[in-house]
């Protein structure tokens, strides 16, 4: 994708509350093109956009493609399904066949397109468990952490060497991983929710009450979040929202409000309200009550994919074909 083509989409004639989000902008980037994977850099002022076209970044005020990323460019593969900023203000990507990306701007101009900047690629001859790199996760000692189809792989970035966990999870297949305030790094898994303290292992199942009781596929687990509160929030397949207070979980489900029960990703304002992608719609949850928007409300499709919180009260969100960027007006 050379260009993001923007439509605003405004709705002058709902009156809305003060508080209440709404979209405001969307972000088209093709019919065919999925948005999986979002990430804010405050300090760049930026957004970045991962696609199965390549990789974007966006301007944040203005909304304006700044760069464009393909094989061409030094990325993996245009295939991205996870994004992460660490610390240092490296980018890392992971990709759907080409392992895992490294980016970081050098500070010379590049093309008319493209930042110049330099990438290194990450792939399992270096050590990295598969090619297929679903999430990322930077722990409290600096390392980075990547889930991938055939167990998590942590990278010491002092050494530069890999260690893979995989018969410690409950199941290999990792799509997202989280970080809480007390160092704990959780993985949300394709059999459930491992936990890893630095010294023993811990894992959550639908047995143990994670996940509607009677979703089909209730332990399967899409996304981790460490809630600011320090809950864990898992999106699962087919059974909502779950949270874990650190003795028990708890569900949101359609029931409660959620626009749907496969939840895809998870995002958190600095206020602490919480947004879930659904395969029905988006929905944000200010610990009392859970509100929803949908296509008819301006989305692209029911399937939100992405979901990163940005300052200045704005969320952006991730779907099938564009972007949308919405806001408390």
């Amino acid at each position: 994708m050379k260009a993001l083509f923007l439509l605003l989409a405004v709705f002058p004639g709902l009156a809305l509350a003060q508080a209440t989000p709404r979209i405001i902008e969307t972000f088209q980037v093709g019919p065919t093109v999925y948005v999986r994977a979002l990430a804010v850099e405050p300090a760049r002022g930026a957004l970045w956009v991962g696609t199965s076209a390549g990789l974007n970044e966006v301007d944040l005020e203005s909304g304006k493609l700044r760069s464009t990323f393909t094989r061409r460019d030094g990325l993996a593969s245009e295939q991205v399904f996870a994004l992460a900023i660490d610390a240092q203000g490296y980018k890392w990507i992971g990709t759907g066949a080409g392992g895992a990306s490294r980016y970081k701007e050098d500070g010379k101009s590049g093309s008319e397109n493209n930042r110049s900047g330099s990438f290194k690629t990450y792939f399992p001859m270096h050590g990295l468990a598969d090619y297929r790199v679903f999430s990322f996760a930077q722990d409290a000692r600096g390392a980075m952490w990547m889930g991938t189809l055939a167990g998590a792989s942590r990278l010491d970035r002092a050494s530069g060497k890999f260690t893979t966990y995989a018969r410690q999870l409950v199941n290999e297949w990792v799509y997202g991983l989280a970080v809480d305030p007390k160092g704990r790094v959780w993985f949300a898994t394709e059999g459930g929710v491992s936990m890893f303290d630095g010294k023993a292992w811990r894992a959550w199942t639908q047995a143990d009450g994670l996940g509607a009781p009677r979703a089909e596929r209730g332990n399967y687990i899409l996304a981790v979040h460490a809630g600011k509160d320090g809950a864990i929030w898992a999106g699962t397949w087919g059974g909502g929202a779950a949270r874990f207070d650190g003795e028990r979980w708890t569900s949101l489900t359609t029931k409660d409000g959620l626009a749907g029960n496969i939840v895809y990703s998870i995002a958190q304002e600095a206020d602490g309200t919480l947004w879930f992608g659904t395969d029905a719609g988006l929905s944000w949850y200010d610990g009392k009550k859970l509100s929803s928007l949908g296509p008819k409300e301006g989305l692209p499709g029911p399937n939100v994919f992405a979901l990163a919180a940005a300052p200045k009260g704005e969320v952006w969100a991730g779907a099938r074909g564009a972007v949308v960027r919405l806001a408390r007006r």
